[in-house]
């Protein structure tokens, strides 16, 4: 099977196996694991950050940094779909006791949405608190949040005091796709969360990257949540590994994404000529390494189910709307056949006959 479901499926290559086999450990509750010492460093450095903590999951970098960053009942303004909203399992509300209001559409948003969001400084209302911008954007198709509005948000959160908080999990795909450094796109933001376990194919880990005050009260609320590891060495080793060898193959996944994206919309289009009995599919161009495929009327799991029976593993996130996630896993000889057979899934789930109840549902 080709598992196309998420940039986090990834296994260890053996060179990275044995990077973690021969890694140098310590206690890190004790902050004495050489490894996981360099990789912070290392990591303060690429963000062009104070400090960094190693955490299991950007789940948990990015609770720690609103645990930072607010006190209970405060506000975070965050756009539509943010992860940090929508897939965390309501920690922000848990943890932190933070609600969130969403700005601007489908994940990005601009320095004016900002404005509109925050709240006047009333007793009787929420304290806005800390601007969240996630880059690239998941729920938007992966989409780079431009530079250029991240920069006038700024401002505008610098204005009015408030924190700013970068969900940078894909920040690596982010960077190649833009142009710019990860350290130029983290400048903005106070606090900022990179994922080792998606694109660059660690098995496990991010950081939290930000000013030495924000790293030293991190790590109180790390060991509060239950991240504080011992010998976190070894999977420290293999992030070391996937910053020094698998960044620079970035780009391979976002090729691959579009190579995709093509042969679904051929399919698509194949379809509506042959009078297809759906309306067409809207194939979004990725930027980076997300693809999502609609189709409207036709529930998602038909598409998941085709694809799958072609050996293409895919996931449903809406009731007609499916990911698919590129990754070094993908070898260069499975290119094609998962982009055939993705299209192949397409053209028979756009043939087939239209699911009315599931048009009415949509209604």
């Amino acid at each position: 099977m080709i598992d196309l479901r998420s940039d986090t499926v990834t296994r260890p290559t053996a060179a990275m196996r044995a990077a973690m086999a021969a890694a140098e450990v310590g206690d890190d509750v004790y902050r004495e694991d050489p490894t996981v010492r360099r990789l912070e460093e290392r990591a303060a450095e690429l963000t062009g950050k104070e400090a960094a903590l190693f955490v299991p999951s950007g789940t948990m970098g990015n609770q720690i940094a609103l645990l930072c960053h607010t006190q209970r009942g405060d506000e975070v303004i965050a756009g539509e779909g943010a992860h940090c909203a929508f897939y965390e399992s309501g920690a922000g509300a848990a943890w932190s006791g933070v609600q969130f209001a969403f700005a601007g559409r489908g994940g990005l948003f601009t320095a004016a949405d900002v404005e509109d969001a925050i709240k006047p400084p009333q007793y009787t209302l929420p304290r806005t608190r800390v601007v969240a911008i996630e880059n690239t954007h998941n729920r938007a198709g992966g989409r780079v949040f431009p530079q250029d509005d991240v920069l006038a948000i700024a401002k505008v959160a610098r204005a009015h005091g408030l924190a700013l908080h970068l969900d940078g999990a894909r920040l690596w795909n982010a960077a190649v796709a833009s142009g710019r450094t990860v350290a130029e796109l983290a400048a903005p933001f106070d606090t900022v969360s990179v994922c080792f376990s998606k694109g660059l194919g660690a098995p496990v880990g991010s950081a939290l990257c930000g000013g030495a005050d924000a790293i030293r009260a991190a790590l109180r609320f790390r060991k509060m949540l239950g991240g504080g590891m011992r010998q976190a060495g070894v999977l420290a080793a293999a992030a070391l590994y996937a910053l020094a060898h698998h960044q620079g193959r970035i780009a391979e996944d976002h090729e691959t994404a579009r190579a995709i994206a093509r042969a679904m919309r051929d399919a698509a289009r194949g379809a509506a000529r042959s009078g297809a009995t759906s309306p067409p599919a809207t194939i979004e161009e990725p930027e980076t390494n997300i693809l999502y495929v609609d189709t409207p009327g036709v529930p998602a799991e038909r598409l998941v189910d085709a694809a799958r029976r072609r050996g293409v593993l895919v996931g449903a996130t809406g009731k007609s709307t499916i990911r698919a996630v590129t990754h070094l896993d993908v070898a260069p000889e499975q290119v094609a056949p998962a982009a055939s057979a993705l299209a192949e899934a397409l053209a028979e789930v756009l043939s087939a006959p239209r699911d009315r109840g599931h048009e009415g549902a949509r209604a």
